[in-house]
């Protein structure tokens, strides 16, 4: 009536945000899209579609112990599990993040803290494996042309 859509479900589901309060705890595994902010703990492993428009915010005290496989990821608390973000990941000065950090573009400000690995993913897995193959067609490397001393 008037204009409006007759379907309030899909209009909230494209901005949908969840909040987990400073005084929750879940345990367990969370699938969400949209937006979902942790200002306190989460025990279990986080995830969103790849191509979806998904994003996940830990705030200064929230927490994780689990793996968090969101496209775009913002840190600023306590990441206890690697991170695979295919978008966009921001490491924010009070993030300490214990494990490997999966990545297609990341921000780190000082202060931010990995105690892991930082392994760059592309975002198009074709890509990397036609710069495999080039390897393929590389011209051979001839020793006996190098004057030893």
């Amino acid at each position: 009536m008037f204009g409006k859509n007759s379907d309030p479900v899909a209009t909230s589901s494209s901005n949908a945000h969840t909040l987990v309060s400073r005084s929750t705890e879940i345990v367990g595994d969370i699938h969400f899209s949209g937006e979902l902010i942790i200002e306190g703990r989460v025990k279990g492993n986080i995830y969103a579609e790849d191509d979806s428009k998904a994003l996940i915010r830990v705030a200064e005290k929230g927490s994780v112990e689990g793996e968090i496989c969101v496209p775009s990821v913002i840190i600023n608390g306590l990441v206890q599990g690697d991170v695979r973000s295919a978008t966009h990941i921001e490491l924010a000065a009070k993030a300490t993040v214990v494990g490997n950090v999966y990545y297609n573009l990341i921000e780190m400000v000082m202060g931010s803290e990995v105690n892991g690995n930082l392994m760059h993913i592309g975002y198009n897995q074709s890509e990397a494996k036609r710069l495999a193959s080039s390897d393929k067609h590389k011209l051979a490397f001839d020793s006996s042309s190098v004057e030893l001393d």
